[in-house]
């Protein structure tokens, strides 16, 4: 049970966007390309629409995702994880593309179907999982929670559905919102490099792949950028940028729901460049989003050395920076004018069972994949982003390997065959017989937009993984192998993807390459199907669908029963006031006697609010929960009741003035009730 809230108000007039006239489904019919070309400046003939909303899930007693430690349970929030979503039609044919870039760690089966779901209730057969791509930016300091697969909730005491229903409506109402803001665009692409942004972190099992592929990638480093922007009336309005690297900037020892490296750049460029309210309606005048593609290796922790908290802060700010600087530098070149069709296939494949044909096993020999294992290097966890369980190690480990060639590999001489020289931890393959642990049946997705195309695999590829993977798909169709990029963590999730020469070193990417060494070819040999398909104009079936797992997760931690205040106090009281004066850089610290904020998500909304007195006397919003100078912690104190800290680091810039700090909440009493609250600090200065 949630409150009822009244409608969000933009936190700045100033800066409300401006009412972009979208177009449905029958505009889009009903525009010629003639039309079209007036109002892009081109013949390209798209419709293009932009979409956003906040796709953020609980940020307080639930297991945070990507480091897989039980300890890290959400304290807070830093900045809000929003989705971006982009349609893409042709208006020749009348294909669609629908790509959703979402601040999330994985994008699991459980949201990809909840997505589909709500597309088809709204539209019916014009986004289907033939033609959606989802993505994730792989941010390591997300909520957990939300997969139907049981490995992932593990760390999270089972399935929150407050978490997962708040990350499928984001999604859903980001493409509801790009579909209704179709309308005559140009779409421009272009390449850039970015170093310094990244390093190989498995240089050890990069080294083993062939010269071929270790010349693509002089430093181990894949430091192609890319950009397609969206342009109305010769002016920028949209940008997907994509570029390999981890979400792994905030450290493991952090507790606070954060965007990461990825999800600062977007904000960067959409909020403090261009004065996006993220709290106003409608869409705003630009969107961007920072994708993914085989970041599998690649970490922005340029000294491999895990980062720490508080400096980790800074850290992801001057990722994302640099990521930004990258993509806004190709936004002001001319670009390549995209034009062409529109068009996309997806495939299931079950993963556990490819019969993988000797023109992609690279020995002449045809092979296997095998039910998915665990390695005890996936145990180790990635030793220069975040270790995971003590005890175990990237590479060689002794007793795990005694086991497996004892035990495991001497019962199943197949499995040796698929998996081997893996020193299999978890025969996890086995365990989903019993109950449904991680995905065996996977989509591997194909999309192109005009001359850009998009592998869609549902894992974290390697650079050299992916550089096989593009290779395969160019040659079919005719294509620069810059303009095919692999969009990792897309619409599934099934761990790592390496290169057979890197499997067999079993750093921690292979150990986490669960379908055996194998697994790349197999990939290969359904990417090329699904290029010779495009290529050819020929449908493919769609294969075995994962089954539905709607309603079977297991949900072990309790929500909340009673919210109280401290004793003698009410809720929303001042426990800690700011101090009567500050300067810009120093922090604003506010403590109040607040409620547990799992009771109302306050997705689209916020919890907090800076604010700044005017001439008349009014108060007006500064910032909010969604912005990087706001931080919001929450602890329990005692049983039942909250301490809520907000701070504000006074940005550069700030206007002199009378300011204050509000916290609103929600409080739930014995019965169930949730009602709302509210605290407002005393007065302060800035000068």
């Amino acid at each position: 049970m949630t409150a009822e809230r009244p409608p969000s108000r933009s936190r700045r007039t100033v800066l409300r966007a401006g009412a972009v006239t979208g177009l449905g489904l029958a505009g889009a019919h009903l525009i010629s390309p003639g039309a079209a070309a007036a109002a892009t400046g081109s013949g390209s003939g798209y419709l293009v629409g932009r979409g956003i909303s906040d796709a953020t899930g609980e940020v307080a007693e639930v297991g945070m995702m990507g480091y897989g430690r039980f300890d890290q349970q959400a304290a807070g929030l830093h900045t809000r994880l929003r989705a971006r979503a982009f349609v893409v039609a042709e208006q020749a044919s009348g294909r669609r593309v629908l790509l959703i870039v979402a601040d999330s760690p994985m994008i699991f089966e459980s949201v990809h179907r909840a997505v589909l779901r709500r597309l088809r209730q709204a539209y019916g057969d014009l986004y289907t999982a033939r033609n959606v791509l989802i993505t994730a930016t792989h941010t390591h300091a997300g909520p957990g929670g939300y997969s139907h697969h049981l490995l992932y909730n593990t760390t999270t005491f089972g399935f929150h559905e407050a978490t997962f229903e708040a990350v499928a409506d984001g999604l859903f109402e980001a493409a509801r919102n790009a579909h209704e803001d179709l309308a005559p665009s140009g779409l421009l692409l272009s390449h850039g490099t970015l170093t310094g942004a990244s390093v190989n972190r498995s240089k050890t099992a990069f080294d083993r792949n062939p010269k071929a592929d270790r010349d693509h990638f002089p430093d181990g480093v894949d430091t192609l950028t890319t950009l397609l922007r969206v342009e109305r009336r010769g002016r920028t309005v949209g940008a997907v940028n994509w570029f390999p690297v981890h979400g792994t900037s905030m450290s493991g020892d952090n507790r606070l729901i954060s965007a990461d490296n990825k999800g600062y750049a977007a904000y960067h460029w959409e909020r403090e460049v261009h004065g996006v309210d993220y709290l106003a309606d409608g869409t705003p005048e630009f969107v961007s989003a920072f994708a993914q593609t085989n970041s599998g290796d690649m970490s922005p922790n340029l000294d491999l050395v895990p980062p720490t908290t508080p400096a980790d802060f800074e850290a992801t700010r001057t990722s994302g920076l640099r990521q930004y600087e990258a993509a806004a530098a190709q936004a002001d070149t001319p670009g390549v004018r995209l034009s062409g069709p529109v068009d996309s296939r997806l495939v299931y494949v079950d993963l556990s069972d490819v019969t993988v044909r000797p023109e992609f096993t690279g020995d002449g020999r045809t092979h296997r994949t095998s039910k998915p294992c665990v390695g005890a290097a996936m145990a180790a966890g990635s030793l220069e982003d975040g270790p995971a369980f003590p005890g175990f190690d990237e590479g060689d480990n002794p007793f795990w390997d005694a086991i497996s060639n004892s035990v495991v590999y001497t019962v199943s001489p197949e499995l040796k065959q698929a998996q081997a020289p893996k020193d299999v931890f978890v025969p996890i393959g086995e365990m989903n017989r019993i109950y449904p642990w991680v995905q065996e049946r996977v989509p591997v997705m194909l999309v192109r937009i005009g001359g850009l195309y998009l592998i869609g695999i549902p894992g974290e590829v390697t650079v050299c993984a992916g550089l096989r993977l593009r290779r395969t798909v160019a040659g079919i169709v005719g294509a620069d192998l810059d303009d095919v990029l692999v969009a990792g963590y897309s619409n599934s999730y099934f761990h790592y993807v390496t290169t057979p020469e890197e499997y067999d070193a079993q750093q921690y990417e292979g150990g986490s390459t669960l379908f055996g060494r194998w697994q790349l070819p197999a990939l290969q040999q359904t990417a090329a199907e699904l290029a010779v398909s495009l290529r050819d104009g020929t449908d493919l079936p769609l294969g075995p669908e994962p089954p539905d797992l709607t309603g079977k997760a297991l949900s072990l931690q309790p929500g909340v029963v009673l919210d109280a205040p401290p004793l003698f106090r009410k809720f929303g009281d001042v426990l800690v006031p700011p101090r009567e004066n500050y300067r810009t850089g120093e922090r604003v610290e506010v403590v109040f006697a607040g409620a547990h904020p799992g009771n109302d998500l306050h997705r689209g909304d916020t919890y907090l609010r800076i604010e700044r007195r005017d001439s008349a006397g009014a108060w007006l919003t500064v910032a909010d929960d969604g912005d990087w100078a706001t931080r919001f912690h929450w602890a329990r104190d005692g049983i039942a009741a909250s301490k809520v800290t907000i701070t504000w680091d006074v940005p550069q810039g700030t206007p002199s003035g009378t300011y204050r700090v509000v916290y609103r909440g929600d409080a739930k009493s014995l019965g169930g009730k949730i009602s709302s609250i509210e605290g407002v600090s005393t007065a302060f200065q800035v000068r």
